[in-house]
């Protein structure tokens, strides 16, 4: 009907009158409003390198507070993700563990050129679940006072390679061969550590650092030059290129408060 009003009441018992029109136009704008909104939030597939779940977890549950965008997170070795890529599947950036995969992926044409960046850069322990077994210089290695050592693959995974490179250089590789239970990635020879299905073995330093320390058991961290530096690069693959998430989220990892999350799980920067 041509002037009807809305009565707005307010808290003193006063009523101000709103024209039918004006309330359209407000409601017409709160709901574009929300449109917009929902427009700029987006969705990005990742694949992230196992070593990297847990600040990877920290940090999409931030980038998606501080930007409304979704990170959906799937993680495995680097090799796994790269024939995946290879095949076909919808990621839209790779956070792997090394820098090889994403220079490879760049030059196939897979990934877009000027994208890679070095994420962070990985620590290598010798890990037990058991507290004083794994003494501070690594030497129970050389004593063999264990069962098993899980390591990742050293064909799919940097860090099964950076153990293999650490087992070389201490001359101890036909000792400890036989003792070696693989796992497909650094989070299942994590697992078979944490079980006690091994009684140790080599993993990410970020699989067991909290608050400046190894959390739980005991380990060595490998020094650094016993293996090469394990450089983790990101990149954009194709299917990002048009994706606002994706390109915020390339953004967020080289921000100060993801780099906070990164060295607090014993990452070099």
């Amino acid at each position: 009907m041509p002037g009807l009003q809305i009565v707005l009441g307010l808290g003193d018992n006063s009523e101000v009158p709103i024209p039918i029109n004006l309330l359209k136009r407000l409601i017409s704008s709160v709901a574009s409003c929300c449109l917009a909104l929902a427009a700029q939030a987006a969705e990005v597939s990742v694949a992230v390198a196992a070593n990297f779940t847990a600040p990877m977890k920290v940090i999409a549950q931030n980038f998606e507070k501080d930007t409304g965008h979704k990170a959906r997170l799937a993680f495995g070795a680097t090799g796994q993700f790269y024939a995946q890529i290879k095949n076909g599947a919808p990621f839209a950036i790779l956070l792997a563990a090394d820098e090889a995969t994403p220079a490879k992926l760049e030059k196939e044409g897979l990934g877009l050129a000027g994208t890679r960046f070095t994420y962070a850069t990985g620590k290598l322990v010798l890990w037990s679940k058991k507290a004083n077994l794994v003494d501070n210089r690594g030497d129970i290695l050389r004593t063999g006072g264990f069962n098993k050592i899980a390591i990742a693959s050293p064909k799919l995974a940097p860090y099964g390679a950076a153990a293999m490179e650490v087992i070389e250089k201490m001359g101890l590789t036909a000792a400890i061969t036989p003792k070696i239970v693989q796992g497909a990635n650094i989070g299942q020879a994590f697992q078979f550590v944490s079980s006690e299905n091994a009684t140790l073995g080599f993993v990410a330093l970020s699989q067991v650092f909290e608050g400046g320390r190894i959390k739980d058991g005991s380990g060595w961290i490998v020094p650094l030059n016993m293996y090469k530096p394990i450089k983790q690069d990101a990149i954009m693959l194709n299917s990002g290129m048009d994706n606002p998430a994706a390109q915020a989220l390339m953004q967020y990892l080289r921000s100060e408060k993801a780099k906070v999350v990164i060295h607090s799980f014993g990452y070099q920067l």
